[in-house]
């Protein structure tokens, strides 16, 4: 095929207009490369607008492989140290994008925009621009096909009644969270078609449901948030958590929610800087008249007291602290220092801000993000078996695994 006037061959097709598949644009544009991005939304990078409350968490300063999941943690470590936050702070400087971290006193490292996400959109769409960059929106992808005509002509891509070519092809599709923003399963799907193996998905960063009793206690707290420890055996947060009609949500629950297998319990310290037990029964000593609910009060917000007093020590209520045997007040205090709940599930895909497993990393390049088995093929972002904490985390994998392929591809 002579690729020389054919207009619709390219060196480079991304597949996916969002975080990911914009900055392997951008680098791989920047290299020269004449690069097509195909995004079958009505307009590029929607994540990005929604994204931290429409102010788009674009990065977070305590970037490490630490803060990572995937059945191979080691995986994450060349791209992160290859393109850095700071890389990505440099770009965002360099535009003049005006951001903060949010409560620099707690030390989070979590920097946001701060005017708002489309910032960080115009930002990365002038990056294109200069990088000659073609963007199609409304393309949807109908067909994709390897052939082997020459190192030019490694993929055919049909969409919207065209067909194009390349060199190389980029899988930036994205998970499956937020269906409502046109996630799908297609990056998978492909992925499947060129033999790479997919490891089983589920919805991550995302809030717990519950039925029955503790049900109908989170649905009358709901919009109520307390500072916690959120934990099992696997990983714990100690952050906010927030009661809601359905459940726990805040950023411990959505935190832990990645570490969390259906059917398990959880563990959630309401008095985290307290020793419940020893407070109480210091309580007891200094103020024997007053009831439990009022020491309780100066801890915690009263509507979340009764709550627990109503469905935990109802007959002790009126009691005075005096006449509450301390065996009752310690398991009063082991209830706040560790209330065993269990969830029913999670609000899956629909409220999730990420997608667990994906493409499995031991089909690809640490390096380049190639598929060891398919020359031309990378699998960057979201799509791949790597996914962040809470905090900027998945928009930095994002950029940095972009990176990497974009740099070669």
């Amino acid at each position: 095929m002579n690729t020389a006037i054919n207009p619709n061959h390219y060196d480079v097709i991304v597949l996916g207009g969002g975080a990911a598949g914009l900055m392997c644009s951008i680098t791989a544009g920047n290299r020269g490369r004449r690069v097509l991005v195909l995004e079958s939304a009505n307009k590029i990078g929607k994540k990005i607008l929604m994204s931290g409350g429409g102010r788009c968490n674009f990065t977070n300063l305590h970037t490490e492989p630490s803060r990572y999941i995937s059945a191979n943690r080691h995986f994450c470590k060349s791209a992160l140290s290859r393109y850095t936050q700071w890389d990505f702070i440099a770009l965002v400087d360099k535009h003049r994008v005006a951001y903060h971290e949010k409560d620099p006193e707690v030390g989070n490292g979590q920097l946001f925009c701060d005017d708002s996400s489309k910032d960080i959109l115009a930002m990365l769409e002038a990056e294109c621009s200069a990088a000659g960059v073609t963007i199609n929106v409304e393309s949807a992808v109908s067909d994709v096909r390897h052939v082997e005509d020459d190192e030019s002509v490694r993929f055919q891509v049909r969409s919207n009644g065209s067909r194009f070519t390349s060199e190389s092809l980029v899988l930036a599709t994205g998970g499956l969270s937020i269906p409502k923003m046109g996630a799908t399963d297609f990056g998978y799907q492909l992925a499947r078609q060129f033999e790479l193996n997919v490891l089983e998905t589920s919805a991550g960063l995302v809030p717990f449901t519950f039925t029955g009793s503790i049900h109908e206690l989170t649905n009358k707290l709901s919009g109520i948030s307390v500072p916690a420890i959120l934990h099992n055996d696997r990983a714990s947060f100690r952050e906010a958590i927030l009661f809601t009609h359905r459940g726990l949500s805040g950023p411990a629950a959505l935190q832990l929610s990645s570490y969390w297998q259906p059917g398990e319990a959880i563990c959630l310290n309401l008095l985290p800087d307290d020793d419940a037990e020893t407070m109480l029964l210091q309580a007891k000593q200094a103020q024997p008249k007053v009831v439990l609910r009022t020491v309780l009060n100066e801890l915690l917000p009263r509507a979340l007291v009764l709550e627990l007093q109503n469905n935990y020590w109802p007959s002790f209520a009126e009691t005075k602290l005096a006449e509450i045997p301390d065996s009752r007040l310690k398991e009063i205090a082991a209830l706040l220092n560790g209330w065993e709940l269990k969830p029913a599930a999670t609000e899956g895909y629909r409220t999730a801000e990420v997608t667990l497993g994906g493409i499995d990393t031991n089909e690809l390049s640490s390096r380049t993000m190639e598929a060891k088995t398919i020359p031309g093929l990378y699998c960057i972002g979201e799509v791949v078996d790597v996914t962040g904490h809470l905090g900027g985390f998945n928009f930095q994998w994002a950029w940095a695994s972009a990176s990497a392929a974009g740099q070669v591809a």
